[in-house]
């Protein structure tokens, strides 16, 4: 007699902390701790052999960017940078061949934001990194509930529609937001988290205060990215 046996990945125990808090839906936006965070790859192909080389990430909280609480960490992806890639983002065979794995990298993200107990992400198409992570702990046969993540897309897309996506920069300059160093983890996410906080100005200009408010924007302007 046959038995079908379907096997999950076990949960990484350093994300448990982070995924099993819940923040109420009356919670003011000004009261929530959010980790802005940014990625980078060996290419866009994460879900067949491209691998994470960094992660960049800051606190936001009060509307305002913690820029002394900052993470970042490069890491080994465990084969050849492209040349490309090396000259878009500084990155190469020399820069990581000492650095920590992915899911010591994750993990130590993981604990700058237990530290903070902050519970929500926020990224600039956050989806694509989120998948970064998503496989790299697959890789390491593991996986975690993913916590609530706002993305930045969403928001610029409900303040001001668009039918085009643009490029960071754009929406920095368009917004008035400080550029930091572009496609380096940490100045991506620095971007990101200033630009943040000036849609959140915006939004509570339009009586937009509470995490609820901020969830239904987020599910209302949800695109269906492929991969």
């Amino acid at each position: 007699m046959l038995h079908s046996v379907f096997w999950k990945k076990p949960i990484l125990p350093a994300s448990q902390s982070i995924t099993n808090t819940e923040t109420p839906l009356n919670t003011p936006i000004s009261d929530i701790t959010f980790t802005v965070f940014d990625t980078e790859t060996t290419g866009f192909a994460v879900g067949r052999h491209d691998r994470l080389i960094e992660i960049g990430a800051v606190h936001v909280k009060g509307n305002r960017v913690l820029e002394e609480e900052t993470f970042h960490m490069h890491v080994n992806p465990e084969r050849h940078i492209p040349e490309e890639i090396t000259e878009l983002t500084g990155i190469s065979l020399e820069t990581i061949r000492h650095s920590p794995s992915s899911l010591e990298a994750i993990e130590a993200y993981l604990q700058f934001n237990e530290r903070a107990n902050s519970t929500i992400w926020i990224g600039h198409y956050v989806s694509f990194d989120l998948l970064v992570i998503k496989k790299e702990l697959q890789r390491h046969q593991y996986r975690i509930d993913m916590p609530t993540t706002i993305d930045t897309l969403d928001l610029i897309g409900y303040i001001s529609p668009s039918k085009h996506m643009l490029d960071l920069e754009v929406y920095a300059s368009q917004f008035g937001t400080r550029i930091y160093n572009r496609h380096e983890a940490l100045g991506d996410a620095l971007t990101t988290a200033h630009l943040f906080c000036e849609l959140l100005y915006h939004l509570e200009t339009r009586n937009k205060r509470t995490f609820a408010d901020l969830l239904a924007i987020s599910d209302m302007s949800k695109r269906n990215i492929q991969f």
